[in-house]
């Protein structure tokens, strides 16, 4: 691993601020491999064993959240006007550079991970994955049968643009569940108002073979398991 600020490791590691940290290490119990560190800016290996007191300090150096996403919340890490996915994260999961993958519409609910590991990021949000991503939808008007081999060929938007392959599976007369395996600006929305539907609620329910927990309620978060990552890149 990399090396790191003791400062930034005990923050992570404990879920305390910088400052916090900084205390901490002023009071003299903290080693890293046997070695006492009294200042923030000292370097160690992520790698390293660090003890406060007798008590191991476990860092991780990537983190995995899972949210059901609240309506009337940016998908962003920070934003000066309005209340974002990262804001509303409890203190215990929050961390310097944390950011969702992907975006989900400020008024679409669900499924939505925060990480600050960009690789994986890209690797879930990337076409070239094939990384499905289901959505409920509920429309302004009726499914008809034929919009099924419509999404199923590929829509092409009033822009021009041509979206990839998508599954609709019809459920009830005015919605729909809707599987993509790419994100284009507002691409659901815009789907749907080539065959003249408007969007009144749309749902993340998942990601992959990853579901949404559905003991969350809206605005909660919890840290993913590695078996729960692994449902991500799960083949049917």
């Amino acid at each position: 691993m990399a090396q790191i600020r003791i400062d930034k490791y005990l923050s992570v590691a404990l879920g305390i601020s910088r400052t916090e940290a900084k205390i901490l290490l002023r009071s003299g119990t903290v080693t890293a491999d046997g070695v006492k560190i009294t200042k923030g800016d000292a370097k160690i290996d992520a790698s390293a064993r660090v003890y406060v007191g007798e008590v191991k300090a476990n860092y991780k150096e990537h983190i995995y959240i899972l949210m059901n996403k609240p309506e009337g919340i940016l998908s962003a890490s920070t934003d000066k006007r309005v209340k974002t996915v990262v804001d509303i994260l409890p203190e215990n999961l929050k961390r310097e550079g944390l950011f969702p993958v992907g975006r989900l519409d400020k008024n679409t609910t669900g499924l939505l991970i925060i990480t600050d590991d960009g690789d994986f990021a890209h690797k879930v949000t990337s076409p070239k994955t094939h990384t499905e991503k289901r959505y409920f939808a509920e429309l302004d008007g009726e499914v008809k049968p034929e919009f099924v081999d419509i999404f199923k060929e590929g829509v092409t938007l009033v822009s021009g643009e041509v979206c990839k392959s998508a599954i609709l599976e019809p459920s009830g007369k005015h919605s729909a569940y809707v599987t993509v395996t790419e994100g284009k600006y507002h691409q659901i929305k815009r789907m749907f108002g080539t065959v003249g539907l408007g969007v009144n609620k749309l749902h993340r329910e998942s990601i992959g073979k990853l579901t949404l927990d559905k003991s969350l309620s809206f605005g909660e978060a919890r840290e993913l398991e590695d078996q729960e990552l692994r449902l991500i890149w799960e083949k049917s």
